[in-house]
């Protein structure tokens, strides 16, 4: 699996953080597993 170009990745174990600046090919690993891409955050209602 290539990686993303502007994505945020985050590892489960401890939580740290990695942008991608670059794409290619393999998986960007921390804690000995592989990350996971962060799901963007919701934004809040302008009721």
């Amino acid at each position: 699996m290539a990686n993303q170009l502007g994505k945020r990745y985050t590892c489960s174990e401890c939580g740290s953080s990695v942008l991608c600046t670059k794409t290619g090919e393999g998986v960007i690993n921390c804690c000995e597993i592989e990350m996971e891409i962060q799901e963007p955050r919701k934004l809040p209602s302008s009721d």
